[in-house]
């Protein structure tokens, strides 16, 4: 493995001052040992393939235990090694995230002040959390989705439920990780709106079109066919969109008081007259000049 840079202590150098290829260096390190840790989590998922096969196939044996004839299809020799390589890279993916997770905030971390720190750690909890939620909704989707759009197979003739294998497991993580990413337009707003881009009342002017955009986008993200999914999905995505606007309002609030005080502040310096110079000092006698003398009587 590669040898990280060597940065001198931080007593000799309290800023923490880089080059530009150490700073380089630093990031192929971090990338490679990243890598190296997906790799290890990879190998790791393809012991645990059976298990999570099992999850990822959950849907389509809830499906046949409900009456339908679904069987998944490996259409080629390799099709079983491929698809256990790629669950294998997904899953090593995820257990290696606090690994590379870490590795970037020791990248990035360094040039942040403790302000910047703050806001980046609760954006990324937030984050984390929002885009959990959303893929546990859309895994909770998945059977029923399966269930329902697999009714419109004939039961008559010799039609057969045959799904392709690559093809469910793309459809399956497309689904889950479509709705994780919609949890994440709320904070993508909140984010906005701190870096002064948008307003929040701009944002809850135009409620109505967000509204019609968020069901609109669910309308093509959701599988099933009733409309009683699409809105029971959309509804916690438009509360968290009115929650975004908000916080928005409420940080332009903090900010226009601060922005006041601060104008009163300058305008009390600009109106106080300034304090009169104070009078000189009589000249001293130069020692060299000679006293003057006293009138005789």
């Amino acid at each position: 493995m590669p040898r990280l840079p060597k940065i001198r202590r931080r007593r000799d150098n309290p800023e923490a001052i880089m080059s530009i290829g150490d700073h380089l260096r630093e990031l192929r390190n971090r990338l490679f040992i990243s890598a190296i840790g997906v790799l290890v989590m990879a190998v790791v998922g393809y012991m645990i393939y059976r298990p999570i096969y099992n999850i990822i196939t959950y849907p389509i044996n809830q499906a046949n235990a409900n009456g339908a004839d679904l069987k998944v299809n490996f259409p080629t020799i390799l099709a079983s090694f491929d698809l256990r390589l790629r669950i294998s890279i997904w899953v090593g993916v995820l257990l290696a995230s606090p690994l590379w997770m870490y590795e970037f905030w020791a990248y990035v971390g360094p040039g942040m002040t403790r302000r910047e720190k703050a806001y980046t750690w609760a954006f990324g909890v937030t984050g984390l959390v929002l885009f959990l939620s959303g893929c546990a909704l859309g895994m909770w989707i998945m059977p029923h989705a399966v269930q329902i759009l697999t009714n419109f197979i004939p039961d008559w003739g010799s039609s057969a439920g045959i799904i392709d294998s690559s093809t469910y497991l793309s459809f399956y993580l497309r689904l889950i990780l479509v709705f994780g990413a919609a949890f994440l337009l709320p904070e993508l707003l909140v984010a906005l709106n701190r870096l002064g881009l948008v307003k929040g009342r701009t944002l809850l002017k135009g409620w109505r079109w967000a509204v019609v955009g968020i069901f609109t986008f669910m309308a093509f993200a959701n599988p099933l066919p009733d409309p009683w999914s699409m809105i029971f999905m959309a509804l916690p995505i438009t509360g968290l969109y009115f929650l975004a606007c908000f916080m928005s309002i409420q940080h332009d609030k903090r900010v226009e008081r601060r922005r006041a005080k601060l104008d009163a502040e300058l305008d009390a310096a600009l109106a106080e007259p300034s304090a009169p110079s104070a009078p000189s000092a009589p000249a001293t006698r130069s020692a060299a000049q000679p006293p003057e003398r006293a009138d005789r009587a």
